[in-house]
């Protein structure tokens, strides 16, 4: 039996090839020291753990979740952003329980736009925000990330017809892959293009927790007006390292929300009840175990940026996330320098141009291995002699 023409439209998975190439090189007994994933190295704090254990002991939570997650869930959602924000939140129309935000960010072209609407999408960005294209079978222009607008979109350079025509729109800060941070008078332009063109706007807030040299990042909501034009997804995977719990939730529009929960109640019966409550833990104690996350994360940046400027490797230092965007040497583009890293020195990083055509002439680094392993990854490069000292 053939396959749907849906899923021939759908673009092949760029992390999957990354992991194929240094899975042959391993296999090999080659030490890769792998900058590539995006995949958090800590384990989940404790606390949440042992709140996951105690749940799953009572048979309550062995029956099916209300469809819309539990009350404690979106409760404790609400009170994290009255908490880190100050974003007043209605926890049953506001707050939408999300199987991670890869999800949510998948499904909202269904939820939301009709075949042949455009979504505008940056570019360098998260690769699979274009499953979402090709399975709600729309269009999508992109938005140029550019170092000298500190890569964040220009909204001047929309056209008229991409004003027009436009559903929705996606943004992602902190951003992967350039770990570039908005501001609120960012957000508030946002805002002031969503009403005056009617587009949807949708705020990846997956590294909201990641911020570096003191600077909290900033909520799109925190954007006055923001719930009137827009929704935000929060993820656990990075803030908590709870990547393979697969939880997250999205907040703010209610008709965006409502739209999400709809096509959610025909697809799934909700998060099992004791993640929810493991979640809620996370959420409502104590965040030093962010904090001290946090100092990780920068610590490793401080490593990455000093080893590379010790070598030659002209970079600026991200701003949030737990990644890096270096440029490549002149004479390289993005993928045959990724590919020349790994067949010569053992280093796995993510080619920039699988983030799009803006991201040629960059390569992302993961700050997800201990500072140890980045000083030898760097000195790895460095015997290479591609940079001057």
């Amino acid at each position: 039996m053939e396959v749907s023409n849906r899923l021939n439209k759908l673009p092949s998975q760029f992390f999957a090839t990354l992991v194929k190439k240094v899975a042959v090189a391993v296999s090999e007994g080659r030490d890769v020291i792998n900058l590539g994933q995006g995949n958090p190295d800590q384990p989940t704090p404790k606390h949440i753990v042992q709140a996951l254990q105690k749940s799953v002991e009572n048979p309550d939570t062995h029956k099916y979740s209300p469809f819309r997650g539990t009350d404690e869930f979106k409760q404790a959602a609400a009170d994290f952003y009255k908490r880190e924000y100050n974003v007043d939140l209605d926890p049953d129309l506001e707050i939408a329980v999300l199987f991670g935000t890869k999800i949510g960010l998948v499904e909202l072209p269904l939820a939301l736009m009709n075949e042949g609407d455009l979504l505008l999408l940056p570019d360098p960005g998260y690769p699979d925000y274009l499953s979402g294209v090709g399975i709600a079978n729309v269009t999508y222009d992109t938005m140029p990330l550019h170092s000298e607008q500190g890569f964040l979109p220009d909204y001047k350079k929309l056209t008229d017809k991409q004003k027009e025509k436009a559903k929705l729109l996606y943004l992602n800060y902190p951003n992967n892959p350039t770990g570039a941070t908005a501001s609120v008078a960012f957000f508030d332009e946002t805002v002031e293009l969503a009403k005056c063109n009617n587009i949807g706007i949708v705020h990846d807030f997956a590294y909201g927790a990641i911020g570096f040299d003191g600077d909290k990042p900033v909520s799109f909501m925190q954007a006055e007006d923001a719930k009137e034009v827009g929704i935000e997804l929060y993820t656990l995977s990075k803030t908590y390292n709870m990547a393979g719990w697969r939880v997250g939730f999205a907040v703010g529009n209610a008709k965006m929300i409502e739209a999400i929960n709809l096509l959610q109640d025909h697809l799934f019966v909700s998060i099992f009840p004791a993640l929810q409550h493991a979640a809620a833990t996370a959420l409502s104690s104590s965040q030093e175990c962010v904090d001290d996350l946090v100092n990780l994360y920068e610590g490793r940046r401080n490593t990455l940026i000093t080893e590379c400027n010790r070598i030659g490797w002209k970079v600026n230092a991200p701003k949030g996330s737990f990644f890096a965007w270096l440029p490549v040497p002149e004479e390289f583009q993005s993928e045959e320098f990724a590919d020349y890293l790994l067949a010569k020195a053992d280093v796995a990083v993510a080619a920039g141009n699988g983030f799009g055509t803006y991201g040629e002439g960059y390569v992302r680094i993961g700050l997800l291995v201990d500072e140890a392993r980045i000083i030898e990854a760097i000195s790895r490069i460095e015997k290479l002699n591609i940079f001057n000292p």
